[in-house]
This record gives C-alpha cells, sequence and structure tokens, in this order.
C-alpha cells in the first residue's frame, strides 16, 4: 500500500518516517516547494544517523522508498493518506475535499489533528466513513501511541483495519470518541493549567512547581519545562481549542500568563525564551525544595489530573486500559492515573477536589460524578 503524507513538517515527516520503515512507499505532499526540500534533506540525514547507530541495515534503501510532490494529483494511487498540517479547521476541510477527488474511493483519509473535531473534518467529503483521526505524538518515530479516533460517520469496519496498520508499524493504538481532546490533550490539560494557576497565585515559582512534580511525582518533566519543549503556539492553541469546544467549560480554561508569551513570540526552546529564557549564559532559576510545598503542590496538580481521567472514564471517552495506555505512553506519566487514584484513594482526592470548589467556588474544581460515587463507596476505579 502506497500512503500519502500532506504536510511536510516535523510531524509529517516524523509520520512518512514511521510508515517507510513498516515498508511502505510514501509520497509526502506540500505545496511549499521549500519545506518539502527542507524534509527531503532532514529525512535523508535522520535515516543516515540511525544507519551510522546500527538502527536500520541501509539508509539508501529507505530513501529509494520516499517520494516528494508539490502536487496532490500525485495521491492517485495511495491506499492511506495522513494529513499532519496547521490545526486549522477550515484549512483541514478545504484539502480534505481536495484530496477526495483525487484518490480511488477505497482510499482511507485520517487525519492528524490534535484536538480537532473529525466529524467535522469528515463533513467536508462526500464519503465521510472513510475518514477517521490517526493521532500521532511528536516525534512520530519516538512515540508509541496513536489515538484512533472515528468520526460519527465513519464506518464501524474501518477501525480494526486502523488498529492492525499501527500495531504493524510497531505502534500502540488506542480508541478515543470524538471529543474535543481525544485522550491525552483531554485529560493532560490541568498538568499545564493548574501549575500556571499555582504559580499565577504566588504560592510557589515556576522551579519549584518542576521540581515538585519532577523529584516528588515521578514525571519526566515538569509542567513549565514540558510547555516550553512543546512550544506554545502548540500547547497555548490546543488549550484554548479544548476550551471553546468543551463550550468554555471552567475546567479546561487558558491562562493569560501563557497567552502573553504566545503574543511576545516567547514561544520556548525554539525561539529561546518562554516561561524560561534558553539564552547562553542564562542561569537557570533555582527551585525550593521545601518537600511539604512540594508535596501540596503535587496533590493538587495531580488530584486535577485524576479528575479528569476518572471523568473521561465515566463519560466513555476510552476504556479504563486505553486510558491508562494513552497517558502513560503518550505523554510518558509514571504510572496510569487510574491506577493511581486506586493507590491515593478516590476519597483523598474528592476530599482534594472539594476542599478547593469550597476555597475557590468555582467550577474549575468540582469533581466527577464517577470520582464521588467511587468514593463514597470505598471502591476502586479499576
Amino acid at each position: 500500500m502506497i500512503v500519502g503524507v500532506i504536510g511536510s513538517g516535523a510531524m509529517g515527516a516524523g509520520i512518512a518516517q514511521v510508515a517507510a520503515m513498516a515498508g511502505h512507499r510514501v509520497i509526502v505532499y506540500d505545496n511549499n516547494t521549500t519545506a518539502l526540500v527542507k524534509a527531503k534533506k532532514s529525512l535523508a540525514n535522520t535515516l543516515q544517523k540511525l544507519q551510522e547507530k546500527g538502527k536500520i541495515t541501509s539508509a539508501d534503501e529507505l530513501v529509494q522508498r520516499f517520494s516528494f510532490a508539490d502536487s496532490i494529483q500525485a495521491f492517485q494511487g495511495c491506499g492511506l493518506i495522513i494529513e499532519a498540517i496547521v490545526e486549522r479547521l477550515d484549512i483541514k476541510k478545504a484539502v480534505f475535499a481536495e484530496v477526495e477527488q483525487v484518490v480511488s474511493d477505497t482510499c482511507i483519509l485520517a487525519s492528524n489533528t490534535s484536538s480537532l473535531s473529525i466529524t467535522s473534518i469528515a463533513a467536508a467529503c462526500s464519503n465521510p466513513s472513510r475518514v477517521l483521526g490517526l493521532h500521532f505524538f511528536n516525534p512520530a518515530p519516538v512515540m508509541a501511541l496513536v489515538e484512533i479516533i472515528p468520526a460519527i460517520q465513519t464506518d464501524p469496519e474501518l477501525i480494526p483495519v486502523a488498529k492492525e496498520l499501527m500495531l504493524q508499524w510497531g505502534k500502540t493504538p488506542v480508541i478515543a470518541k470524538d471529543t474535543p481532546g481525544f485522550i491525552v490533550n483531554r485529560v493532560a490539560r490541568p498538568f499545564y493549567s493548574e501549575a500556571i494557576r499555582i504559580c499565577e497565585e504566588g504560592i510557589a515559582d515556576m522551579a519549584t512547581i518542576d521540581w515538585a512534580m519532577t523529584e516528588l511525582g515521578g514525571f519526566r518533566m515538569g509542567p513549565f519545562t514540558l510547555m516550553d519543549y512543546i512550544g506554545h503556539d502548540v500547547n497555548y492553541v490546543v488549550t484554548e481549542t479544548v476550551f471553546t469546544s468543551f463550550f468554555f467549560d471552567p475546567r479546561y480554561k487558558p491562562s493569560f500568563s501563557q497567552k502573553r508569551l504566545l503574543e511576545a513570540g516567547w514561544l520556548g526552546r525554539k525561539s529561546g525564551r518562554g516561561f524560561y529564557n534558553y539564552a547562553e549564559g542564562v542561569e537557570m532559576p533555582a527551585p525550593n525544595k521545601d518537600v511539604v510545598l512540594g508535596t501540596q503542590i503535587l496533590e493538587r496538580i495531580l488530584a486535577m489530573l485524576i479528575n479528569e481521567a476518572v471523568d473521561a472514564q465515566y463519560l466513555n471517552v476510552a476504556s479504563a486500559a486505553d486510558l491508562e495506555t494513552a497517558m502513560t505512553k503518550g505523554v510518558n506519566y509514571p504510572k496510569g492515573l487510574l491506577q493511581w487514584c486506586d493507590e491515593w484513594g478516590a476519597d483523598k482526592c474528592l476530599e482534594k477536589l472539594d476542599s478547593m470548589y469550597h476555597e475557590y467556588h468555582e467550577d474549575r474544581y468540582r469533581a466527577s460524578i464517577l470520582l464521588r460515587k467511587q468514593a463514597i463507596g470505598n471502591k476502586k476505579i479499576v
């Protein structure tokens, strides 16, 4: 099967690499010829480095599987198209409508969107039953997780086909309902937003919050370090999209602190400055390693994360197993949040949330009904 990839940026090129390494011929399309040339050179360099490390046998053989095209007509023989372009619904819908006119009737059309409605994208096609979401995580060749998101129009028989294909590509697929943010970008929102809120309130600075989450919580990166790594042009936009898509639910409310960084062009590591300053010679701030304070920070953010995961289970966004897999494989959490809830105790988590709810009187801190039921009944979530 020939795989077509729309978009030659970091994500598109990464997905193309994954498909080629799984044995497919891959056509990368971009209407920006400069970006195409850059992607071609970057992929060749990446594969050469993999060969030097002994991870692949022949970089030249893999390079031969790639074609780079500035015309969408090149997709005529493809069996699968994966779109990985800018996160704008109007542009994605226009591209899908155009691609559908070129490919065969049996070609599967997939979007790599991280938070936009697959159903809305599918509606742009005359045959929406062949459209679904295949959300890879950056960098695609390294990250195992792929969220498979069927639209309400998607042919149910397409789901196991997509799952099997992702397994063949060496990925770990999970099935998510077509709701804003799917699994990872929904459940993970409090990791960022609550950390910013704690900082804005003056309870602790960024370095201390990052220290608490990594050293006490076991997370690989603290929230501020991770937001800078992802880039605020990506992380903030996802938060804003999820917030808007959930009809402005306070649980997903974006932060002015992060928005101002975006407006200033302080996008994080990629621009040299974000929450932290990455300029040469600038010393990173030292954390306050007060364990009592650190534990309070960890428990506040963890309670919010657990509540979001429990609520996603309650609303059948995904199975409990897929929720756990998504958070450990997609954002490398030290353990699944449902398991964490059971170990910590649903009653303790509920007590923490109710305490914050009574203090702030904000719906941001409302507990999931499932968490409340399990806590009252002294039952485990999984």
